[in-house]
């Protein structure tokens, strides 16, 4: 049996899957209206927003979150959008207190780049991150490709303060050069053990982060939600830092 389009009331209509609550979807073949029958607003809880939000910090498809929870992808990826927008911009990284305009312990930064991509993975995203050694909180992170371009949008989001008076550590790729002020820049190899830290966050990254899981086809299919997810984990992350100082 046909139903009526709600919006051109013709009955030239097919059944066309489920949506995300079980309910017969149809289509409509005249305007091509995809409805279903009855249609039921669902309201979704601060409880259930709070759920799905500590979700999206762990390995878990947006899919898989649509199954759990009961919602549709298309209002997840809404409400995804709405929580990277209202993200700060300083990454609630804290900033350690300085006394009568006299740093009272050095300051020291590992950075370090780790390879991921949009959509497909010819697209390459190199994501550059600036860790403070001390309260292991990221001081600063980038997203683009590998260039010196790269490495100079990474030294100015960096707190001026850091810039100014800190050590930074690297792995001595080209593209630091003459972007960190040669004083201040320390190359190291792994050997040495000193960037530890920022690898073993990149290990963290890669694992909490779906879309950067190796060999998974969680990954990203537009670079903002790319750079959304990723500030959205350091975000949180920089918080529980915070809270063992």
């Amino acid at each position: 049996m046909s139903r009526c389009c709600p919006s051109c009331s013709r009955t030239d209509t097919k059944k066309n899957g489920h949506i995300h609550n079980g309910k017969q979807n149809h289509f409509c073949n005249a305007c091509r209206r995809q409805f279903v029958e009855n249609p039921e607003q669902v309201l979704i809880s601060d409880a259930q927003r709070g759920r799905i939000g500590k979700l999206l910090l762990e390995r878990i498809p947006l899919r898989g979150i649509c199954r759990v929870e009961g919602v549709g992808l298309r209002w997840l990826l809404a409400f995804m959008v709405g929580l990277y927008e209202q993200l700060p911009d300083d990454l609630n990284f804290q900033v350690e207190a300085e006394a009568a305009e006299l740093i009272i312990y050095t300051l020291e930064s590992e950075i370090d780049e780790m390879l991921s991509f949009v959509g497909k993975k010819a697209s390459k995203q190199w994501i550059w991150i600036a860790l403070d050694v001390k309260s292991r909180q990221i001081v600063a992170f980038h997203v683009g490709d590998r260039s010196g371009q790269s490495a100079k949008a990474l030294w100015k989001s960096i707190p001026q303060c850091y810039r100014n008076h800190a050590t930074f550590y690297t792995d001595g790729w080209g593209a630091y050069e003459g972007v960190i002020p040669e004083r201040q820049h320390r190359v190291v190899n792994k050997q040495r053990r000193i960037t530890n830290h920022i690898e073993r966050f990149n290990c963290t990254l890669r694992q909490r982060v779906s879309r950067l899981v190796r060999q998974s086809l969680s990954f990203s299919k537009k670079l903002a939600h790319h750079i959304g997810a990723i500030k959205y984990f350091i975000c949180h992350y920089n918080l529980e830092k915070a809270l063992l100082v």
